[in-house]
């Protein structure tokens, strides 16, 4: 039994019956005709896909919040996704849903996110007669652009990330959750970085039941 096929068979015997199991996927858009990965889940290659794209290298020069802050200690969009699938993870693992699906939806879900933070969008979206939103150019990007032949469930996840339908699979709907949470977490820490808001500020409420620790 190869490694792969080791992993398939203990996710059945781990996982929620309500997970996206790897060995159950739909597939990918072009079929492969090479021999399926003796390692790595579909799922987990999906992540390292990714990873290794032009694309996601490209996430860290895009602000996610300030167009041009100075000091290196402010979210990009390649930090913000990395917190983004952390949370993610930890969803999943404690619904014993499917990590590595949700580690690839995380990975990919901004890849079509435009320079200039939100600001990017909304020029693009004026400019541009149908509309621009981010979520469908990261699909774009991994099927047009990079070519990567994701999977279904991946693909599915990326575009349902923010509005519109909600994905297929928990762990996408988890992606879309973890994303507003870390987006929140991380916009507020980096406005108090930057001065524009204090600590105080906060709603005393919502300190009490969050803390102020990581």
């Amino acid at each position: 039994m190869s490694i792969r096929a080791f992993l398939e068979q203990e996710e059945h015997l781990r996982l929620d019956p309500r997970a996206a199991f790897s060995d159950c996927s739909k597939g990918r858009p072009i079929p492969e005709e090479r021999r399926e990965d003796e390692v790595r889940t579909c799922y987990q290659r999906d992540v390292d896909r990714i990873i290794h794209s032009k694309s996601f290298r490209r996430l860290m020069h895009k602000t996610q919040v300030f167009l041009k802050p100075e000091g290196d200690h402010y979210r990009t969009r390649m930090t913000h996704t990395i917190e983004v699938a952390r949370i993610g993870k930890s969803i999943a693992r404690a619904l014993r849903l499917n990590e590595d699906l949700t580690e690839a939806i995380a990975m990919g879900h901004d890849l079509g996110h435009t320079p200039f933070g939100h600001a990017g969008e909304r020029a693009l979206a004026a400019i541009y007669p149908e509309g621009f939103k981010h979520y469908e150019q990261s699909l774009r990007v991994v099927d047009k652009l990079e070519k990567l032949n994701l999977t279904y469930e991946v693909r599915n996840g990326i575009v349902c990330h923010t509005r519109g339908e909600e994905a297929e699979t928990l762990e996408g709907r988890i992606v879309k959750l973890a994303d507003r949470i870390a987006y929140i977490n991380h916009d507020i820490d980096d406005a108090i970085r930057g001065g524009v808001i204090s600590e105080g500020n906060l709603p005393a409420e919502a300190k009490r039941f969050l803390g102020d620790k990581k």
